[in-house]
């Protein structure tokens, strides 16, 4: 058949009979499967709508060998460094395996900290959008009886840090006789934190055939000894230092230690950086009222960067270290 009989979109073959290369991830995994599609995973119809309305549209690396296994309910080890779509990962493993009609927690996600528990939370959310879910937070600096109320409701994932979870699993307000899945994300983190006990103890409460997955950016002792302990048999997925990072980004940042440099300092970032396009972040140093006065403060001055800035190309936002809410004065020029 010609180029001209193809049918329509069909590309034209390669004059030389040869395939056109394919790139190859640096990947060590006992697990051979990568599904490079999320239409092929065979994913629940709402849950693969809530994955392209929050914007994916192919499955990262780590994706595509990850998320079969945790929906096959195997036990898993990953160790991917932020930025190679981790979280997404045990979110979308997670979200395929609920029973919908069951109002009780079934999955139970162990973080660090209460910054990205939250963060994990809303990122289930977003991609259980059509799923009708309910997600809890359960993290120190929120009212315990809140939590107690909202557990008692019934959830179908919780996500939290060790000590409030463990503190809601001793007052009974959370259940964990339907628990399917337990994840422990940045488990390197957590353990250096001293959470293993709490780690411990949590799992006990656990029932006998709950499905582990670990995610980690680093395989320190601390970390081997947990999957010895508590997993049967794991999937194994080492995402290579090459595949850590996403690519065109870099970053970098610069200590100011007087506030009243901040603003000459971003003048000259800008003015002298050779980069099209550029995203400026100012973080306060303190937290709550100040960070609002900060961020007031930014905006204030926000038009006499553009003075100086006759190429508005540029990103400029505040980060709350308590919320890790980004507020945004410009948008970029694609």
């Amino acid at each position: 058949m010609s180029s001209e009989e193809l049918p329509p979109g069909e590309p034209p073959p390669n004059d030389n009979n040869e395939e056109a290369p394919t790139e190859e991830l640096d990947i060590d995994s006992n697990w051979d499967e990568a599904t490079e599609s999320f239409d092929a995973m065979e994913l629940p119809e709402e849950l693969l709508r809530g994955i392209y309305a929050y914007g994916f549209e192919k499955p990262s690396a780590i994706q595509q060998r990850a998320i079969k296994p945790t929906m096959l309910g195997r036990d898993l080890i990953a160790q991917a460094q932020s930025g190679t779509g981790k979280t997404a990962t045990f979110a979308i493993g997670t979200l395929a395996k609920l029973d919908l009609k069951l109002r009780e927690c079934q999955a139970l996600i162990l973080a660090p900290t209460r910054e990205l528990a939250q963060q994990i939370q809303k990122v289930v959310i977003a991609l259980g959008d059509y799923m009708k879910i309910e997600v809890h937070a359960c993290v120190g600096g929120t009212a315990v009886r809140d939590d107690i109320r909202t557990l008692q409701g019934g959830v179908h994932i919780v996500v939290g840090t060790p000590g409030r979870v463990y503190d809601m699993i001793n007052r009974r307000a959370l259940r964990l006789e339907s628990i399917r899945q337990f994840m422990l994300d940045e488990a390197d983190e957590m353990l250096s934190r001293g959470f293993k006990d709490q780690i411990y103890d949590i799992f006990k409460f656990l029932p006998e055939s709950v499905q582990v997955a670990l995610f980690s950016a680093t395989m320190p002792l601390d970390v081997l000894e947990v999957t010895q302990r508590f997993m049967r048999d794991p999937v194994r997925i080492l995402v290579k230092k090459a595949e850590l990072t996403l690519e065109g980004i870099k970053q970098f940042y610069i200590a100011v230690y007087k506030e009243e440099w901040k603003l000459e300092t971003l003048c000259d970032l800008y003015k002298h950086s050779p980069l099209p396009r550029l995203s400026f972040t100012a973080i306060p140093a303190v937290r709550s009222t100040g960070f609002k006065n900060k961020c007031k403060n930014v905006i204030s001055l926000f038009p006499a960067c553009m003075v100086i800035w006759t190429n508005e190309n540029v990103i400029l936002s505040c980060v709350s270290s308590d919320q890790y809410l980004p507020v945004y004065l410009s948008q970029p020029i694609y």
